[in-house]
């Protein structure tokens, strides 16, 4: 019996399955030995899309066209059937009648699996019922599918294998599809933006030996060649900021990184980040930025300014909120930092609050502790904190008001950090002071400090202008424009657990 005359089951018992492959297998060596291979095929001239004939009709309709995909249902099959196959648009039916293709070409067709990849060339019309379809004069087998898709009427849902065969879940579900198709759009106007904006995409080695720019732990290689110990990057910034040494006065860099951290919801070790550097402005000039281009994006892929994500919704037409981060965990946690004045004071009302801390944390690292216990959660409206303290800031100008803390925000939306951002330290001899001190807490034992790069600061000795700096998370930008729960929906291959673990 075929394979799309049976029951369709939930899931298949293992037997049937096997029995599955082997008819495939079997058609697949039928259709060789009459000469019809479909792994010999190389090309098909391709006229039409699914989207532009369903969108379009009446421009095509009477119209000969070719179309190519994949099948994914078929009817009838007595002297005429049905089939919807799926392109990179979308679904289209196709009317297969006996007399249309002849007996043997027929015969051949009514073989053909749900999952095969099929050309077909006809003519665009209605059917009696309404529906738009594509009347086949010639159906090719352009490749044979030896493994069954899932079937239709439970698809493919177990999160897990939808994200270990993302090929198997883009087919069977076309919101997921939908989803990349937006990730897309969400990096072209990006780049459109900053581009209109006179910035210039530059690239950056992933390859380094000394991994800064962010509170990380890299993941660590050898390059045989050199004999030579390597990280891979755990930011962009440290070579950007060369180039504004170097005179390229705005640019930018959309790149992968890798921080060999935990998985949940909204970290993968690998991860999507935008950071760009703009000389002559500080981080008010970032703010500005920041809501500039998250108003274009948002207006060009979803046509709004207001973010629906998980029902609530996020209104980007107004203006940011901006709040120092002294502010926010008075408002939120009932603590003025402003009257702490010692480092025993502040561990006693972290002590007081069930703060965890380390010895090794200042009283500005207690603060920063306060703010992600009692603050971040209400931040759901967009919202710059700002004004951090000097500790967990190691390249970022001190504030000419109070040197405690430094001229930093952190972008907030859903209660999610999405972007951070500097008026960059350019001072070398202040620089190199913040390594040193970074150099001390590694050797306490805080694996993810900054380590001295020398060509750095001999970069900011040659002279960097007062510079703006922001860092994006692409991969949270694209979360919230697209309502996904977990940063692995809009990963195409997120990072997964072995199998055999």
């Amino acid at each position: 019996m075929d394979e799309q005359n049976r029951t369709p089951e939930a899931q298949q018992p293992e037997a049937e399955l096997s029995e599955i492959l082997r008819i495939r297998r079997e058609k697949l060596a039928a259709l060789q030995q009459a000469g019809r291979d479909p792994f010999q095929e190389t090309t098909y001239t391709v006229n039409a899309y699914a989207k532009q004939i369903n969108e379009d009709f009446d421009a095509y309709e009477g119209k000969q066209v070719s179309i190519a995909g994949r099948i994914l249902s078929k009817r009838g099959m007595g002297k005429a059937g049905f089939i919807d196959i799926q392109d990179s648009t979308g679904r289209i039916q196709s009317y297969v009648r006996k007399d249309h293709l002849g007996d043997e070409e027929y015969e051949w067709f009514k073989k053909y699996d749900i999952g095969d990849i099929v050309g077909i060339q006809g003519e665009v019309f209605r059917t009696q019922k309404g529906q738009i379809s594509v009347k086949a004069d010639e159906v090719k087998l352009l490749s044979k599918s030896l493994c069954p898709l899932p079937e239709k009427f439970h698809g493919l849902k177990d999160t897990e294998l939808r994200y270990r065969q993302r090929y198997v879940d883009l087919i069977v579900n076309p919101e997921v599809r939908d989803t990349f198709i937006k990730r897309s759009n969400i990096l072209k106007e990006i780049r459109k933006f900053l581009d209109g904006e006179g910035f210039m995409e530059v690239e950056t080695p992933m390859l380094v030996t000394n991994a800064g720019g962010a509170a990380a732990r890299p993941f660590e290689t050898h390059f045989n060649a050199l004999d030579e110990d390597l990280k891979l990057r755990i930011s962009l910034e440290l070579y950007l900021k060369r180039l504004i040494v170097g005179g390229l006065e705005r640019v930018y860099e959309i790149g992968r990184v890798f921080r060999n951290e935990g998985l949940d919801t909204r970290h993968n070790p690998e991860f999507t980040l935008m950071e760009l550097y703009q000389a002559y402005t500080d981080y008010n000039g970032m703010m500005d930025l920041t809501e500039r281009l998250y108003r274009h994006v948002a207006q060009a892929v979803l046509g709004t300014q207001k973010i629906v994500y998980r029902g609530v919704e996020m209104d980007l037409s107004k203006p940011f909120t901006r709040i120092s981060m002294l502010d926010a965990v008075k408002q939120y946690a009932g603590v003025d930092f402003r009257e702490v004045q010692t480092l025993e004071q502040a561990r006693k009302l972290a002590d007081a609050h069930g703060i965890a801390y380390e010895q090794r944390h200042g009283k500005g690292d207690i603060l920063s502790l306060f703010f992600e216990e009692y603050a971040e959660k209400h931040l759901i409206q967009p919202t710059f904190v700002i004004d951090h303290p000097i500790e967990i800031s190691p390249l970022t100008k001190k504030k000419p008001s109070d040197p405690n803390y430094v001229e930093r925000f952190e972008f907030f939306m859903n209660g999610w950090e999405i972007a951070n951002a500097y008026s960059e330290l350019n001072d070398p001899i202040d620089q190199r002071a913040r390594f040193a001190a970074q150099e001390e807490m590694f050797a306490q034992g805080d694996e993810e400090a900054n380590h001295t790069d020398e060509d750095f600061l001999h970069a900011l000795e040659i002279g960097m202008p007062p510079t703006g700096g922001i860092g994006f998370g692409i991969d949270r930008m694209c979360m919230l424009l697209t309502d996904s729960s977990a940063i692995r929906d809009v990963l195409l291959f997120p990072t997964m657990k072995p199998l055999d673990k």
